[in-house]
């Protein structure tokens, strides 16, 4: 098994921490989970996270990526369509 390069790391690092930032920031009221933001940071770790995860590939996480991913981008999506409160 080849070591993971310090790039790949850094980049993994970086999508763990766009998603826990969103957690985080749900759980402290920084971020609401029905605003766009939250979805955005959400979305955008999780597609790094998925991409990692393909090589070597690993199933479960890049599974568990890409329907995360999925899950935030349909919600973004709503959170985008809605209309502005008057």
């Amino acid at each position: 098994m080849q070591p993971i390069s310090t790039l790949i790391q850094v980049v993994s690092f970086a999508g763990a921490l766009l998603i826990l930032l969103g957690y985080a920031g749900e759980q402290f009221g920084w971020l609401s989970a029905r605003r766009a933001s939250y979805n955005v940071v959400n979305a955008a770790g999780s597609i790094i996270l998925g991409v990692i995860a393909l090589r070597p590939f690993q199933l479960g996480f890049v599974i568990l990526e890409f329907a995360w991913a999925a899950i935030s981008l349909y919600a973004l999506a709503r959170c985008l369509r809605q209309k502005p409160a008057a």
